[in-house]
């Protein structure tokens, strides 16, 4: 698991030096607000974009580059490939909860955007009561915090109990390689200070956090990622958090892993368990890294899967 990580923070490191180093400073070219609204049941859904980041996905995938860079050829692609980040917010109607808050300020200066696009889609940050983390990669929980101070100063934070052990262990920061640190580092920053406040939960397997939405324990990409089943009126979207990162290849060939895993066996069971049951049983799919504002469906194919996204709508 070392080398693993080790080797995806190299590789994250050299990708963030360079997109910086790109960046223009002018203002200009900017995409609208992203945010992304649909109705499940009595529901509504609001898929908040924190951002891009660009990856080099033929490097960080288990798979021959040369093949990877063939699979996005035919997708139009190519790596490194600018890759979505994405939460989401649950409005039942008498809580608002968040799934993820995205990278916040420890992933590059193009992500971080999170907080404004929740405000510029009719939320506040203090409206938050609950915010469940899918897993502790700092592109999920660095949203938590900005500039020191709590992001969602009413909510409370789940997260799963084996998740936190991990990544919150003083002990594994110290044990892990430097170019690791980040990792636990980010963790850490983002989640102590609610923990510190008494706004950290951690959950079991299976628990039903709050009524419509269930936990789905699903490790391997970390060692306590988890997927959340939400229901309404017959209706479930199933937020899958990082069961995959690059749609062109995973899609077609689940079995392809990421050095980001933790358990790359694991990781395979488990994202092949959950397209099997979106597919079989028709779920909407919403994916922190399928490109905005992610959300679809999957339809199982002679090879592999074919992601159908959401169509398009002005009306809810």
């Amino acid at each position: 698991m070392k080398q693993v990580l080790t080797t995806a923070g190299v590789i994250v490191s050299l990708t963030l030096s360079s997109t910086v180093a790109a960046m223009d400073e002018s203002e200009g070219d900017k995409q609208a607000p992203g945010f992304y609204r649909m109705t499940l049941g009595d529901f509504k859904v609001t898929a908040i974009s924190d951002g891009t980041v660009t990856l080099p996905v033929h490097d960080l995938l288990h798979m021959d580059a040369d093949a990877v860079q063939q699979r996005l050829a035919e997708d139009f692609l190519a790596s490194p490939l600018e890759t979505s980040v994405n939460g989401y917010l649950v409005d039942t109607g008498e809580q608002q909860i968040l799934i993820d808050t995205g990278a916040g300020a420890l992933f590059g200066p193009t992500l971080g955007f999170f907080r404004d696009n929740l405000w510029m889609a009719g939320y506040k940050p203090e409206d938050i009561d609950m915010i469940l983390i899918t897993h502790m990669h700092p592109d999920h929980v660095g949203g938590l915090m900005h500039e020191g101070e709590k992001v969602f100063s009413q909510a409370t934070v789940y997260v799963d109990a084996d998740d936190a052990d991990f990544w919150l262990s003083e002990a594994n920061l110290n044990a892990a390689a430097e170019s690791d640190k980040g990792f636990f580092q980010g963790a850490q920053a983002s989640l102590l200070p609610y923990r510190d406040s008494n706004q950290l939960v951690t959950f079991a397997d299976g628990d039903e956090l709050v009524s419509g939405i269930t936990v789905n324990p699903t490790p391997g990409h970390t060692p306590g990622h988890s997927v959340y089943h939400v229901e309404s009126q017959g209706e479930t979207l199933v937020v899958w958090g990082d069961i995959m990162h690059v749609a062109s290849v995973q899609f077609e060939d689940p079995t392809v892993t990421i050095a980001f895993d933790t358990n790359s066996e694991q990781a395979f069971t488990q994202r092949q368990r959950i397209f099997e049951e979106v597919a079989e049983q028709g779920y909407w799919a919403a994916g922190a890294h399928v490109a905005f504002p992610g959300i679809g469906h999957l339809r199982e194919e002679e090879q592999g899967y074919r992601w159908v996204p959401i169509n398009y709508s002005t009306q809810l």
